[in-house]
């Protein structure tokens, strides 16, 4: 390996070791409902970012709450001897990715079917420290 990819190996190593990232497959909501929920949080503090996700009506935020309290979780264990109170954590990124998709059949007058599309999505949250 030469010099200027090791440099840049170690660059982008130091800076995943101050962020924690956790990841939620499959699941059976469609992309555009959790991608409103993500918006939502984004770029804001885990605090309110839970707050916000807790008192939501939407099914989805549910799940979202979940996987950030892990995220956050991950930060703690990932930077042991360190508390996320005081640490000043940030929602730093959130995507959403389609999942897979289950095609089913609904029946329709005159013999005919209409193609139902179930969709799931896979959820990443990354958390970083303010500073």
């Amino acid at each position: 390996m030469g010099a200027r990819k090791r440099n840049t190996a170690e660059k982008r190593n130091e800076a995943k070791s101050t962020v924690a990232i956790a990841k939620l497959n499959n699941v059976p909501t469609s992309p555009r409902k959790m991608r409103l929920l993500a918006d939502l949080v984004r770029g804001e503090n885990i605090y309110s970012a839970l707050n916000m996700l807790k008192f939501n009506p939407k099914e989805a935020s549910r799940n979202m709450e979940k996987l950030l309290l892990s995220a956050i979780n991950n930060w703690e264990q990932k930077n042991e001897g360190k508390d996320a109170t005081s640490a000043d954590l940030v929602v730093k990124e959130v995507f959403v990715d389609s999942g897979r998709v289950l095609k089913r059949i609904q029946p329709a007058p005159q013999g005919r079917a209409h193609r139902i599309k179930k969709r799931s999505n896979h959820v990443t949250i990354i958390v970083d420290s303010a500073k």
